[in-house]
């Protein structure tokens, strides 16, 4: 890569951080929740990046061992991306947070 296409993509990969991360502070405090962002996967290429996972522990009172114990149950791998996740396993794991 030139020095100039390292810029960019060094200023894109920052971009993407930036806006993942409001993502995930708008699921903390409430504005946004996970059926929604579930939603949102298959038009945002954001979205469709973002791992399921922290996704699941940006929801207050989830915490890494809760989020993995629960993506177990709903036979969800860890490093499952959210535009990666099949129908049903949606379901299950709007089902299962809703139970916890």
């Amino acid at each position: 890569m030139t020095a100039e296409q390292r810029a960019m993509a060094l200023l894109k990969a920052a971009q993407a951080r930036t806006a993942r991360s409001e993502l995930l502070a708008k699921v903390r405090a409430g504005t946004v929740t996970v059926a929604e962002v579930f939603a949102m996967a298959p038009d945002d290429d954001l979205v469709k990046r973002t791992r399921v996972s922290l996704v699941l522990r940006a929801v207050p009172g989830y915490g890494p061992a809760r989020v993995a114990a629960v993506m177990a149950t709903c036979g969800v791998e860890v490093k499952r991306r959210a535009g990666d996740l099949g129908e049903a396993q949606r379901e299950r794991l709007l089902a299962a947070l809703a139970r916890w």
